[in-house]
C-alpha cells in the first residue's frame, strides 16, 4: 500500500524528471541489473534485487554522476510459452497458482493463452510496483528483450566479441528439451530450474576382447573396488566406438549417442551370461567378479557399476543382499567369489568406522537395496565424506 506521503514525493520526482538521464558535462555512470522475467507477480526477492541498484544509483547521483538506470523485461525462452499452454488446457495446478497466488482476475486469466499477453500483463504490473517502490528508473528506456532494436543490439554485441576473438563455437553439455527440440538455459525451464548437469568419468574395464564401461563421479575410488554390478533384468548391448567394443545398457546408449555420435550398436547381450565372470581393474589390475544387482538403473550413466562397498551404501547393502540370497548365489555359482570379497577403506571419516557405508546403512535403517531410504543414506554418506573425509594413503 502506497501512502499519501509517498505518492506526493513520487509525483514531484516524476514531474521534475529527476531520473531521466540526458547527455551533459558530468561523468557518466550506467547502472544495470538482471532484468526480471515477468511471468508472475513480484515477490520480496525482487524487492531486494532491485532495491540494491536503486540505492547505489541514488548514491552516485549524490556524488555528482550523471547516472543512467534503465529497466527492461526478460521475456525470451520457453517458460512463458509453457505457462500459456497449461492455461489453455486448464491445468488445475497452474490455474490455482495464477488465481490465488498471483491474484489474476478470471477475465484476464482467460487471455493468458497468449504468451505475449502474459508478458504484457506482468511487465505492466512490475512497472507499477517498481514505481510505487520509488525506484529511480529512467522509464523512457524501458524495453523487452524481444523488441527488434534490442535483438539487433545483441547481434551487434556478439559480432563485436567474435571479431575480437573473445567468443567461439564449441561443444559442451547442455540441457535439452525433447518436446521443443532445442537446447535450453536454466531460466528457460518451466520446471526443474536449478538442476545441474552431472559430469561423470567413463572408465573402461577389460573383459576378454571387450570393455564393460562404468561411469563415476569419483574415479579415485577405483582403489576400493571389490566387484562389478549388472542388472540381470535389464537389456544390455555391445557397441562399437573408436575401434573398441563396449558393453553398456541399451537405455544408456540412447543418452550417450548424443555425446559420442559415432557409436553404433553391434548386438544385444544377455547380462546373465556375464555373472561370475571377471573384469580387470584398470588401475590395480585386480580381477573383479561380476554380480547381479537390482539397484542398478539402466537409464543412469551406462547402466554398469563398479562396487566400492566400504563407502557406497548401495554397494554395501547389495553385497549383504546377495550374501543372504542362497538361491541367487546357486543360480550363478557365486559362493566362493562372494566369500572372498574384502572391503577396502579409502577415506578416514572422523566419528565413523573404517567402513562408513555400513554405518550409514545402519543409521538410516536400510533393509535392502530396494529400500526407499537407501537414496537418503547415500546422499548423506557422500555429502559427509566430501565435507569431512580424509583420503587414505592407499589412494
Amino acid at each position: 500500500m502506497v501512502t499519501e506521503l509517498e505518492k506526493k514525493w513520487q509525483k514531484k520526482w516524476q514531474d521534475a524528471k529527476l531520473f531521466e538521464s540526458n547527455p551533459d558535462d558530468r561523468e557518466k555512470m550506467y547502472i544495470t541489473v538482471a532484468f526480471p522475467y515477468p511471468s508472475g507477480a513480484m515477490h520480496v526477492g525482487h524487492g531486494r534485487t532491485y532495491t540494491v541498484p536503486d540505492v547505489y544509483s541514488r548514491f552516485k547521483r549524490m556524488q555528482g554522476y550523471n547516472v543512467l538506470f534503465p529497466m527492461a523485461w526478460h521475456v525470451t525462452g520457453a517458460p512463458v510459452v509453457g505457462i500459456a499452454k497449461r492455461i489453455e488446457r486448464k491445468d488445475k495446478w497452474t490455474m490455482d497458482i495464477y488465481k490465488n497466488v498471483h491474484q489474476v482476475p478470471s477475465d484476464e486469466l482467460n487471455k493468458f493463452v497468449d504468451p505475449e499477453y502474459i508478458v504484457k500483463y506482468f511487465s505492466t504490473e512490475y512497472h507499477d510496483d517498481m514505481t510505487n517502490m520509488g525506484y529511480s528508473i529512467d522509464w523512457r528506456r524501458e524495453f523487452r528483450t524481444i523488441d527488434p532494436h534490442y535483438k539487433q543490439f545483441i547481434r551487434w554485441q556478439i559480432r563485436q566479441l567474435k571479431d575480437k576473438d573473445l567468443i567461439r563455437k564449441g561443444s559442451h553439455p547442455v540441457k535439452y528439451c525433447p518436446s521443443d527440440k532445442n537446447p535450453v538455459g536454466d531460466h528457460d525451464l518451466l520446471e526443474g530450474e536449478g538442476v545441474g548437469i552431472n559430469e561423470l568419468t567413463l572408465i573402461k574395464f577389460p573383459i576378454e576382447d571387450d570393455y564393460l564401461v562404468a561411469a563415476t563421479f569419483r574415479p579415485e575410488t577405483l582403489y576400493g573396488a571389490t566387484n562389478f554390478w549388472l542388472n540381470p533384468d535389464e537389456e544390455y548391448v555391445k557397441v562399437a566406438y573408436n575401434d573398441e567394443t563396449w558393453i553398456i545398457s541399451k537405455q544408456s546408449y540412447n543418452n550417450i549417442i548424443h555425446q559420442k555420435e559415432s557409436m553404433e550398436i553391434i548386438e544385444e547381450v544377455n547380462p546373465k551370461d556375464y555373472m561370475g565372470k571377471y573384469v580387470t581393474n584398470p588401475i590395480t589390475n585386480d580381477p573383479l567378479p561380476i554380480f547381479p544387482a537390482s539397484f542398478v538403473d539402466p537409464d543412469y550413466a551406462t547402466g554398469v557399476v563398479f562396487s566400492v562397498p566400504a563407502h557406497a551404501p548401495a554397494d554395501y547393502i547389495a553385497l549383504e543382499d546377495i550374501k543372504n540370497n542362497a538361491e541367487l548365489i546357486n543360480e550363478y555359482n557365486l559362493q566362493e567369489q562372494v566369500d572372498n570379497i574384502q572391503l577396502i577403506s579409502l577415506v578416514d571419516l572422523k566419528g565413523y568406522s573404517e567402513f562408513p557405508a555400513k554405518d550409514f546403512i545402519k543409521q538410516f535403517n536400510v533393509q535392502n537395496q530396494n529400500d526407499e531410504k537407501l537414496k537418503e543414506a547415500t546422499n548423506e554418506a557422500y555429502k559427509t565424506e566430501h565435507a569431512k573425509g580424509i583420503m587414505n594413503k592407499n589412494t
